[in-house]
C-alpha cells in the first residue's frame, strides 16, 4: 500500500482542486478558464490520485488530445511531472513508445490521440477518460466517448473536460453554457478558474498575463478572464469540417505556406490542395507549435516529406528562410508582400468553399475566432481584420500565392491516411 501524505497541502494543491479532490459524485466534469490557471495540472493530480487509492479493481485512464503528435509535449508530460514530484515515478512502469504508464497498484493509463476514432472504440474496460484541450474535439467525438464508460465493476467513473474557452461557435459553449443548454447538474459539474486561482504562478508569468489587456483585447478576454470570445462577424463564418485524405484528391495540386512565431505565437506549416475549377480549397494538415528554432521547423518539415517541395512563408523572416534553406529547405522562397496584402489575401481566400481536416484543431479555433475589427466611432465593422487567430490563416494566404499570382502549379500527390 502506498502511503500519500501530503502535511502541507497548500504546497502541492490550488485551493479550487483541493477542496473537490476527492469528490467523484458527478459524472462529467468541466474545468474551464484562462490560461495558467492550474486547471490541467489540477485534474491531473485529482485523477492520479483518484487511481492510487483502488487496488481491488485497478483503474484504467484514457488520456487524450484530438491530435495524437501533441501528446507527448502535453498530457503525457504532465502526468510524468506529477508522478515524479510525488516520488512515485521509480515505481511506475512507463513505456515512452506506447506512451502508458502501469501505476504500483497495476492501474493503467493510456494516451492517445483521437486522430482515428475507430482505434479509441477498441478500448475496453475503462474508468476514466481525460479530454485535454476539448474544444479541439468534436461533439461526437465526446459522445463517443461517454459511451466507452461502461465497464461496471469500476465504480464512480467520470469524464473530465478541460479547456480554454474559444469561440461560442465551439460545441462546448453549446453544450454547457449556451442559455438554451439543459444541463443536467446532478451528472455535470463546472469549475471555472482564471491565473488568479493559481498560488503557484510568480510575478513574471502574472505580468504577461495581465499585459494581454493592453496588447491584445481578444486573447485577454479568453486567457486571462478565462471568457468565451463574443460572437462577433467572422471574416469566414463558413467552412466544412470532415476528414481528408490526399489520395482522394489525386488531382488537386499541392501547396505549402510558413508562418513564423516563437514565444507568444506559434509557428505555422500549412498543407492545401486547391481545385481551381470548382472554387474549393481543402486544408489537409497543420503543424503549430511555439518556441520552435529554425533548425526544428526544418526537421519538421523533413519528417512530413515535405523538404524538397516550393514553400512560401513570411517575407518578413529572411533570416528564417535563409537558415532554413541552410538546413536542407531548398525551395522555400518569400512571400510577396505588398500594400494591404493581408486584405487582398483574404479576398482571394474568400472566393473559395473551405473544406478542412478536422485534425487541424488549431486553423479550426482560428477560424472560429478569426473576426472583423470595429471601428471605435461608428461601432461599425471594417474591411480589416483583428490580428489575432490568424497564424494558420496567414500559412495558407502564403501558401497560396502562386495561384493569387496567377501561376500554373505542379501536380503532386501525398497520402496522409492514418
Amino acid at each position: 500500500m502506498i502511503n500519500l501524505n501530503f502535511p502541507e497541502p497548500s504546497k502541492v494543491f490550488n485551493k479550487q482542486i483541493y477542496d473537490n479532490l476527492q469528490d467523484y459524485s458527478k459524472f462529467i466534469e468541466v474545468w474551464y478558464g484562462g490560461a495558467s490557471s492550474g486547471k490541467s495540472h489540477g485534474v491531473v493530480q485529482k485523477v492520479v490520485l483518484k487511481s492510487l487509492l483502488n487496488w481491488r479493481y485497478p483503474r484504467k485512464v484514457l488520456w487524450l488530445r484530438k491530435v495524437d503528435r501533441t501528446l507527448k509535449d502535453s498530457i503525457f508530460a504532465d502526468v510524468l511531472d506529477c508522478l515524479s514530484r510525488w516520488q512515485l515515478l521509480a515505481l511506475c512502469k512507463v513505456n515512452n513508445s506506447d506512451r502508458t504508464i502501469t501505476l504500483p497498484n497495476k492501474a493503467v493509463f493510456l494516451f492517445k490521440g483521437m486522430d482515428d476514432p475507430e482505434k479509441i472504440k477498441s478500448i475496453k474496460g475503462l474508468s476514466d477518460v481525460v479530454m485535454e484541450e476539448a474544444s479541439e474535439f468534436t461533439l461526437d467525438d465526446f459522445t463517443q466517448l461517454t459511451l466507452r464508460l461502461r465497464e461496471p465493476k469500476h465504480k464512480k467513473r467520470q469524464l473530465f473536460v478541460m479547456f480554454n474557452p474559444v469561440s461560442k461557435v465551439n460545441w462546448t459553449y453549446k453544450q454547457w453554457f449556451d442559455p438554451q443548454a439543459e444541463i443536467d447538474t446532478t451528472r455535470v459539474a463546472v469549475y471555472h478558474s482564471t491565473y488568479k486561482d493559481n498560488r503557484f504562478l510568480d510575478e513574471e508569468n502574472i505580468r504577461t498575463i495581465e499585459n494581454l489587456k493592453k496588447t491584445n483585447p481578444a486573447y485577454y478576454k479568453i486567457y486571462t478572464l478565462g471568457e468565451f470570445a463574443t460572437l462577433d462577424k467572422l471574416v469566414f463564418p463558413v467552412f466544412q469540417k470532415q476528414r481528408l485524405h490526399a489520395t482522394d484528391l489525386v488531382d488537386i495540386p499541392s501547396y505549402f505556406g510558413l508562418d513564423f512565431g516563437f514565444v507568444n505565437d506559434p509557428s505555422a506549416f500549412i498543407h492545401v490542395k486547391v481545385d481551381q475549377k470548382n472554387k474549393r480549397l481543402y486544408v489537409l494538415e497543420e503543424y503549430t507549435k511555439k518556441g520552435l528554432l529554425n533548425n526544428e521547423i526544418a526537421r519538421v518539415i523533413k519528417q512530413m516529406g515535405y523538404s524538397k517541395e516550393v514553400i512560401t512563408a513570411d517575407a518578413a523572416e529572411q533570416k528564417s528562410i535563409a537558415e532554413l534553406k541552410r538546413d536542407g529547405i531548398d525551395r522555400i522562397r518569400p512571400a510577396k508582400k505588398g500594400p494591404d496584402s493581408v486584405i487582398q489575401g483574404i479576398s482571394f481566400l474568400q472566393q473559395y468553399e473551405l473544406v478542412v481536416d478536422d485534425r487541424c484543431v488549431k486553423l479550426i479555433e482560428e477560424l472560429e475566432n478569426y473576426t472583423y475589427q470595429k471601428d471605435k466611432a461608428t461601432n461599425e465593422y471594417i474591411n480589416k481584420p483583428v490580428d489575432s487567430y490568424d497564424h494558420c490563416i496567414d500559412a495558407i494566404r502564403y501558401a497560396v500565392e502562386e495561384i493569387n499570382g496567377q501561376a500554373t502549379p505542379k501536380i503532386k500527390v501525398y497520402d496522409i491516411s492514418i
